[in-house]
This record gives structure tokens, C-alpha cells and sequence, in this order.
């Protein structure tokens, strides 16, 4: 018998009280990219200055391949002016990132119980709030999978975690 584990998003309230936790510059930083982005922490802890495009507004992603080889993946991920002014604030100073993946994790684990978030909340966590986040403001399922960097489109539909709420209300929107 398989078990799946499965990551619950933060709900809204907890979302906003790991973003108002934040005290330093890194923190902000680390929680509203990977809340705004949904980039995998791996993605963003290698994130480079040349990646980002200031004026359209969006980061460019090599992800899952080789870097310049065949099975590379390229995708755009719009940035918010919020997680834009951090990553300007961050790159006019620096190259690269220069946050390490272990690093990242330790600082969500922190923040999220300064904001008494009594469940385990993971960067991955974050990638799983922004997807479902995105979804209710109605953005649809292709954009989101291109977003996501899924192959699959359901792959991208694992991370919905739509309430009967959620079905109801979308329901009586769209008949």
C-alpha cells in the first residue's frame, strides 16, 4: 500500500501572517518570491541578475536539464511590482542570489513559526499557495502549467485544492 503525502497550501490568513512576519530584507526577499513566483527554491536560489527582465517585468527560468542542452526548459514567470522592487532592491547590489537552497528552508521553517503556523511549512508550500492562489484569482490552467514548468497538464492540476466553496462559486459565475 503507497501513501502519498500531501502539502496543504497555506490559507489565506496563514499567508499573510508568514508574510508580515518577515523582519529582515532576506526574509521578505525569500517568502514574497516564492509566494508571488511559484519557482521551485532550487530555481530561485540560482537565480542571476541576467535572468530577470527589468522592464518586462518577469524572470526568465532555465529549469529541470542542462543547462544548454536538449531537455533544457525555458520559461517566463511574471513578476509583481512587490517581489520586483525586493529582487531590484537585492540585484543592484549583487551578482547572483547567493542564498543557498538549505538556507531558504531554514529561513521559511523560521518565519512560519514567528508567525505561528503550527504545521511544517516548506518553500515547496509556498510553490503549492502561489498555484492554488492563482487559480481562484482565474488564471487558467495552461498559463499556470507554463508558469509551473509542468510537461503535464496534470501535473499542474495536483495542486489544486479547490473547495466545494471554491466549485460552487465559479460554478454560479460562469451559468
Amino acid at each position: 500500500m503507497s501513501y502519498q503525502y500531501k502539502r496543504e497550501p497555506l490559507t489565506p490568513d496563514e499567508a499573510n501572517r508568514l508574510a508580515n512576519a518577515c523582519k529582515t530584507h532576506d526574509e521578505k526577499l525569500i517568502i514574497w518570491t516564492l509566494l508571488d513566483t511559484g519557482l521551485r527554491v532550487a530555481e530561485f536560489s540560482n537565480l542571476q541578475r541576467d535572468n530577470i527582465d527589468w522592464q518586462g517585468h518577469r524572470i526568465t527560468i532555465y529549469g529541470k536539464g542542462e543547462p544548454y542542452g536538449k531537455k533544457t526548459k525555458r520559461r517566463v514567470i511574471p513578476l509583481t511590482q512587490r517581489t520586483q522592487t525586493l529582487l531590484e532592491g537585492h540585484f543592484s547590489l549583487h551578482e547572483t542570489l547567493g542564498i543557498g537552497v538549505r538556507t531558504m528552508q531554514r529561513i521559511v521553517k523560521r518565519v512560519a513559526n514567528s508567525a505561528h503556523i503550527s504545521r511544517d511549512v516548506t518553500p515547496h508550500v509556498l510553490r503549492h499557495t502561489f498555484s492554488v492562489t492563482a487559480v481562484q484569482k482565474g488564471l487558467s490552467l495552461p498559463s499556470l502549467q507554463r508558469i509551473l514548468g509542468h510537461d503535464h497538464l496534470t501535473t499542474t492540476e495536483i495542486y489544486l485544492n479547490l473547495s466545494p466553496e471554491d466549485v460552487v462559486r465559479e460554478f454560479n459565475e460562469k451559468w
